[in-house]
Parts: structure tokens; sequence; C-alpha cells
């Protein structure tokens, strides 16, 4: 058995040969590792792939995020293994699995999976498209990580934004069809598992296994700059919920968030600057 070995070098703050030196002790056969950066075409990678071979991911959500999107509408050739090697693992912590564990398996994970679409382009996402201060924050972690190599403390900048640099925007949600406005909107993410930002909550009952498919959108609005900094943190436990006045949550397939002015935006922890709204979509379920 031969395992394909799929890298980020940027993944987990460059330490991707520790990565593979931890997996090549887990591993019973060949290696061959491969840059995902410099991989140009999956349809003439793969087809240097047998069946009995295993490719395994290894990296953050942004790696896989750029996998499923690279490998969109190609047939897999074989098992295809994750191996967390990121800041956030966001994904493995919704699956409840330990990130120094073995790898696991996500072929059924990476199949169907939602579009959200930016500027006119689609992307496919595994955990979530996030819009407002968490766009920022990943804007400004990125600006960090271009000047230093130390580890971006996300929850400084999520605080130091609420508290003086970021500002609220006004929005439009629109869910299935029916239309929502509010006011002083500091996070409007759309989440297909629960987690999303290195360990926040956002949608407690949000299941990505779930028959139904649905996507949830959470809303977290306010107009006190404290208060908000207030409940922030249980976003981390997912006790924001609780605040029904600063916090909606709307579920459903087709979800158009709009601001009234640009801001970041990421998707699976991947950012895009400068943008007004984003339009995301899942799969309805085949009714027999």
């Amino acid at each position: 058995m031969t395992y394909h070995i799929l890298y980020n070098p940027f993944a987990g703050n460059g330490k991707t040969d520790e990565a593979i030196a931890a997996l090549s002790q887990r591993l019973s056969g060949d290696l061959i590792t491969h840059d995902i950066t410099q991989i140009e075409g999956y349809t003439a990678f793969f087809s240097g792939i047998r069946k009995e071979d295993v490719i395994i991911v290894c990296g953050g959500d942004g790696t896989l995020n750029r996998f499923v999107n690279d490998t969109v509408d190609i047939p897999l050739p074989c098992d295809v293994l994750y191996y967390a090697h990121g800041s956030g693992n966001d994904f493995l912590r919704d699956l409840e699995k330990d990130p120094s564990g073995d790898p696991i398996n996500i072929k059924e994970y990476i199949q169907d999976l939602p579009t959200v679409t930016v500027n006119g382009t689609p992307y496919h996402f595994l955990n979530n498209i996030g819009f407002g201060i968490d766009g920022y924050c990943c804007e400004v972690g990125d600006a960090q990580k271009k000047a230093s190599t130390k580890a971006v403390n996300y929850t400084a900048i999520a605080i130091k934004g609420l508290l003086f640099y970021y500002k609220p925007t006004a929005a439009t949600v629109t869910v299935d069809g029916k239309e929502y406005r509010y006011k002083n909107v500091w996070l409007a993410p759309t989440m297909k598992g629960r987690y999303y930002g290195g360990g926040m909550m956002a949608a407690p009952k949000q299941d990505r296994s779930a028959p139904d498919g649905k996507l949830s959108t959470m809303v977290f609005h306010g107009r006190s700059r404290i208060k908000t900094l207030i409940v922030f943190p249980s976003v981390f436990k997912g006790e924001h919920v609780k605040h029904t006045k600063m916090v909606t949550i709307h579920e459903g397939y087709d979800i158009h968030v709009k601001f009234d002015r640009p801001a970041p935006v990421q998707i699976d922890g991947e950012t895009i600057l400068g943008v007004t709204e984003y339009h995301a979509t899942a799969r309805k379920p085949a009714i027999v």
C-alpha cells in the first residue's frame, strides 16, 4: 500500500515536517509526499494513484477547503483520510475527534457539500462561510502571519475589534425566500458544522450529517459594544443562543446575506476582502 501525503507547507504555523514525521511513525507502507500548493490538476494527479492506495490530506480547515474545491466533479480514486495539522481544526472538532489521533476517513464528509457564491465565484465549504467580525479577524490574522512567525491570537483580535476597530453593519438575511432585516450586526455566518474560528460553537444544534441537509445562519447583533463584548465569549460554549434579543438562528437551504457596506468574509478560514453579500445553498434531500 502507498500513502500519498498531500501537505500544506503553510498550515500549522509552518511546522509541516513535524506533522509528516508523526505520520510516518503511525503508518506502515510507502509514503510519498506532495505539496498541495504545487498540484496543478487532480485529473492527472489521480491517474497515477491505484484503488488500493490511500490519500492523506495533512493540514488545517483551509487545506481541506482547497482540496474539496480543487477536486469538485473529479471521481476520487481511493480512500481519502485527513490528518489535522492546522491552527483551528474546527472540522475535526465538529466530528469530536482528537487532533493528535490517527488520520480519519473523510470520504463521506466531502460529498454533496453546500456552496457559497462570493463576488460571482462559487465555492464549496466544509464548516462555514463567515461574514462580519470573524472575517475581520481573519484579515488581521493574515496580516500578522505575513509579518511574524508567531501564532496568531484570534481571540485577542476579536476583543480589540469589538472594543475599538470593527464597525457593525446593517444586514438583510433572506432564508428560503423569507427576508429578515437587522441593525448593528457583528456576526452573520452560515454553518455546515457547529464550529468555526478555532472553537466558537456558532450553531450548537447544527448537524453536518442530518438527513434534511439544512444550513444554519447565526445573526449576532447589538448596539452596545460593551454588552456585545460581555456576551461574545459565550459563543465558545454555544451559550450565546440564550441571549435571544441579540442572537437569532435561521435554518434553511437557500441563504442570502447582504451587508450595507463591504466587509471581509472567510470560507473555512480563507479570507476574501471587500465583500457586500454572499449566497449559500445546500442540496435538498431526495423525496422518496
